[in-house]
């Protein structure tokens, strides 16, 4: 084994990832990569101790991670998006949170709980699933709708019932085990659940609407911050099952397994999922990057713009899950050998494509 002082993080994540999932959660050595580079604080201000990065930059950074390892950028995409909320938090109780080096949000963006008013707090029921991160989360964010003491909807403004987030500790949640599908294993996405909690008051926020902290890049909009996290996730998963798919083939051409039109025919299909998946990303940073200039040099983003950040998330989303799909026949038994890398990579990506928020290509 090489001296891990020479290793790069790509490298170590590389030699841990299949640990990873065998233990159902990151292996120690990848979680302290995630600790010692801040990847859970990518989005907190650096008043509170956060890595001090924007969005252009935080997103390029997932892409990375999720193409060393698909569960590692989904873990660190989530709880790191998570901790977003440190600009909307409570100064007094974001200084106390993330005094913690190895402080990590996990949670749910599904409103699965009830909170009641009371004189002290809220007293909070519910159950939420998929939590990202969940078995070394200290920090656990939940929507829940706010009832009146008799058990009525409180109504906003609209007339629809108030939902409010919640900031959570990890000894008053309960996790629930029961992650059990094929891909993304390592990110341990259990349920948890609370019962007859109570939180102070401080414990609430809402996010795009009450800024906290004095940083650029907490009004930009949430549907397109989750958008493109996920988009680059899928990205990095996608290039990195392209990259093993040519390697694979190509030392089974060595073989003589196949003839020179069938070789011809594969490098066909190789270029044309390698220039569809490129072509998208490129008109995805270039969505995106406008998006970003618009926020900071006018304060505020055209809706169009808007639009078509959404849309081409979608359609990189899918690009990259076609590649996998049309590729994945030539990549010989090895790639349905639930042990090996490119199996791993494969399962990754399409447990990722089933999140709701990229479901639609073109809607």
């Amino acid at each position: 084994m090489r001296n891990t002082l020479t290793q790069t993080w790509q490298e170590k994540v590389k030699e841990f990832a299949a640990q990873s999932e065998e233990m159902g959660e990151l292996y120690p050595a990848i979680l302290e990569l995630a600790y010692q580079g801040n990847w859970f604080k990518l989005f907190v201000p650096e008043v509170y101790g956060g890595a001090g990065k924007k969005l252009p930059e935080i997103l390029r950074l997932e892409e990375e991670l999720a193409e060393a390892d698909g569960s590692l950028g989904w873990t660190v995409t989530l709880c790191a998006g998570a901790a977003w909320f440190a600009g909307f938090l409570d100064q007094g109780l974001a200084k106390e949170i993330f005094a913690e080096r190895e402080v990590c949000f996990a949670g749910s963006g599904a409103v699965g709980g009830t909170a009641i008013r009371t004189e002290n707090g809220y007293l909070i029921n519910g159950h939420w699933k998929y939590a990202s991160g969940a078995l070394h989360a200290t920090i656990f964010t939940a929507n829940c709708t706010i009832k009146e003491m008799d058990g009525t909807d409180l109504l906003d403004e609209d007339g629809n019932p108030e939902v409010m987030s919640f900031i959570l500790k990890k000894e008053e949640v309960e996790i629930l085990s029961g992650w059990s599908y094929f891909g993304l294993i390592a990110t341990g996405s259990h349920a948890f659940e609370v019962k007859d909690l109570i939180v102070p008051l401080n414990r609430t926020f809402k996010i795009n609407d009450d800024i906290k902290v004095a940083d650029q890049g907490f009004d930009y909009p949430f549907l397109q911050l989750a958008e493109t996290t996920l988009a680059v996730n899928s990205l990095g998963m996608g290039q990195h099952f392209i990259q093993l798919v040519e390697s694979s083939f190509l030392s089974r051409t060595g073989l003589r397994r196949y003839n020179e039109d069938q070789i011809a025919f594969f490098n066909m299909e190789l270029n044309k999922c390698k220039t569809e998946v490129e072509t998208l990303k490129i008109q995805f940073y270039q969505a995106f990057d406008e998006s970003w200039n618009q926020l900071i040099n006018v304060g505020v983003i055209d809706h169009q713009q808007l639009e078509t950040v959404s849309k081409v998330s979608r359609k990189l989303t899918h690009a990259c899950r076609r590649a996998t799909d049309t590729l994945f026949p030539y990549c010989g038994l090895e790639a349905a050998k639930k042990e090996s890398e490119i199996n791993r990579v494969w399962r990754d990506i399409h447990t990722a494509s089933q999140h709701a928020l990229l479901t639609f290509e073109n809607l």
